[in-house]
């Protein structure tokens, strides 16, 4: 995931920073609780797509 661009993208729900999980590629929101799937190195920046975290898990990253 290019540094950069992690740097500008931020959650579509809060508009807050974002996690990269690089074992599960995937870009975690914390405060909205929602995983961003990475798919062949593109970011998926979709509500739709997302997949959500347990609070637990939240608090680990």
């Amino acid at each position: 995931m290019d540094k950069k661009l992690l740097e500008i993208l931020v959650c579509p729900v809060t508009k807050g920073p974002l996690i990269y999980d690089k074992a599960r590629q995937e870009l975690i929101s914390k405060s909205a609780r929602l995983a961003y799937p990475i798919r062949d190195g593109i970011p998926v920046m979709l509500e739709d797509e997302a997949r959500s975290i347990s609070e637990e898990e939240a608090e680990k990253l």
